[in-house]
């Protein structure tokens, strides 16, 4: 493992890098809002992509390297997330880049999907709306990407359930919005997953 600083518009940010062997592709991973790179999902995830020969970014936002628990706000961690796919791009060689995290992770992989050319988003436990408020739904979010899109989400998840769609498949696992209690289940949905949308870039 490798660990990376990137500077950004809105401070330092840090990739872990976990590099798989030959590396055909790039998947960027980000945390939730209040968590950080080592939540199990996550390292799930990434166990997972480095055995279908992904390299795998784990990233650290500004506020969370400056010791801030309190996420900065969006266009800040978009702006951020960019700089840090710049980075990895030029690093990597211009491999084919997948965004993605959970929950607040997964709303900036979505909402930079397009400005920084990623070829499909992996979201694990997409907060669909705060706990106890569908009415404010971030479904939009979701239906504005245009590359292939997997949710991963647990069936007793408070911040709700994402609706399919045409771009994004939707897998309900056992758990909560943790999204802990089928580590096998998440990794396998990842893995299989990757397989399928990288096999046409190769």
């Amino acid at each position: 493992m490798t660990r990376v600083e990137v500077d950004t518009p809105h401070g330092l940010a840090r990739a872990e890098l976990h590099c798989a062997g030959e590396g055909r592709a790039v998947l960027m991973l980000g945390h939730g809002a209040g968590g950080g790179v080592g939540a199990k999902d996550l390292v799930a995830v990434t166990r997972a992509a480095q055995a279908v020969d992904v390299h795998v970014a784990l990233v650290e936002q500004p506020y969370r390297v400056a010791g801030r628990r309190a996420p900065a706000p969006a266009n800040q961690l978009d702006t951020a997330w960019l700089a840090v796919a710049e980075e990895l791009a030029d690093r990597f060689d211009g491999l084919p880049t997948v965004f993605g995290g959970r929950s607040s992770g997964a709303r900036v992989a979505c909402r930079t999907a397009s400005a920084g050319q990623a070829v499909a988003v992996l979201c694990l436990a997409f907060p669909e709306h705060p706990p106890g408020k569908p009415e404010k739904s971030r479904q939009q979010e979701l239906d504005a990407v245009e590359v292939p899109v997997l949710v991963i989400q647990g069936e007793s998840d408070a911040f709700g359930r994402p609706e399919a769609g045409p771009h994004h498949e939707l897998v309900m696992l056992t758990g909560t919005h943790a999204l802990d209690a089928d580590l096998d289940g998440v990794a396998r949905a990842a893995s299989e997953w990757l397989e399928r949308v990288l096999r046409p870039l190769i």
